[in-house]
């Protein structure tokens, strides 16, 4: 059996809006014939793919439709536009980004789409390909090397972190202490409770598993923020950090050490104008931006 694309897309707009209610305004129908789409298409799949909560959200078996909704979506806007020979409105692209790419060297890529309306999420690169994998995204800046199913991946180079504090910070913490016993002490900032990095830094940096008292900062700017007050050391961007430590307001607390973080570039696996002038768009500023192979 074949998918009815009038349910198809009745689905997509339940997901993308949150309710039965706010699909059907979308639409211009009632709710009602919006459940009775819901439904048939249930009953040709054979599986419950919305769950009925506030919002909306697809089921395990809805995924996989949601990702075929959006892709459906962007290719016949396209050839609409290609039909027509101009813009038939614009294109509307899902990305998920790391929140350290996005404050650093992300946002210039969306200038080479001026037609294009982008919709930037934003998670830890260990975590953003899960919204790919769910179909709520187009596209992802991930640290997953392993393409997601139906998806295409380059690498993109890599993010280098630095390891800083302030000048008061180091002399009270770090000073006179030996590394270990210092990142086993000292306080620490984190973005959120899935940032790994500086766990994977102190690990690498002292051999050991430490657990010092840690601040959760969810915000670039405001984590690199955190960090010049002296509530903690973190590991910050080198183009971030740089600056920072040239002019003294920062100490890199580990000079002979960094954290390199590869960063990949995930995308659907389409024939798609706007998606493969995207992908030439994330390329051409990472390849200046990230830490390339022939300069590391």
């Amino acid at each position: 059996m074949s998918l009815d694309p009038v349910q198809l897309a009745t689905f997509q707009a339940v997901v993308d809006h949150g309710s039965f209610d706010a699909a059907a305004r979308v639409l211009h129908v009632t709710p009602s014939a919006v459940s009775q789409r819901i439904k048939a298409l249930e009953q040709v799949v054979g599986q419950v793919l919305v769950r009925r909560t506030r919002p909306c959200e697809p089921t395990d078996a809805g995924r996989p439709l949601v990702r075929l909704g959006g892709q459906v979506a962007l290719l016949e806007r396209e050839a609409l536009a290609d039909a027509r020979g101009a813009l038939s409105g614009r294109a509307r692209v899902a990305v998920v980004v790391n929140a350290d790419s996005l404050e650093g060297w992300f946002l210039p890529v969306l200038t080479d789409l001026p037609d294009v309306q982008f919709e930037l999420h934003t998670d830890d690169e260990g975590h953003t390909a899960e919204l790919l994998r769910a179909g709520a995204v187009m596209a992802a800046v991930t640290s997953e090397r392993v393409a997601v199913q139906g998806c295409r991946v380059t690498r993109l180079g890599a993010m280098r972190y630095l390891a800083v504090a302030t000048p008061t910070f180091h002399a009270r913490w770090f000073a006179d202490r030996t590394p270990a016993d210092a990142f086993a002490a000292a306080p620490v900032i984190c973005f959120n409770r899935k940032d790994v990095l500086q766990r994977r830094f102190t690990r690498a940096t002292t051999h050991r598993d430490v657990d010092p008292p840690t601040h959760f900062v969810p915000a670039a700017a405001s984590f690199v923020e955190a960090i010049r007050l002296g509530l903690g050391w973190g590991l910050v961007p080198e183009g971030i950090a740089g600056p920072e430590i040239a002019d003294g307001r920062l100490i890199n607390l580990t000079p002979d050490r960094h954290l390199d973080v590869p960063l990949f570039w995930q995308y659907w696996r389409l024939e798609s104008t706007v998606l493969s002038a995207l992908t030439a768009a994330v390329q051409r500023i990472a390849a200046v931006a990230l830490r390339q192979p022939s300069r590391n």
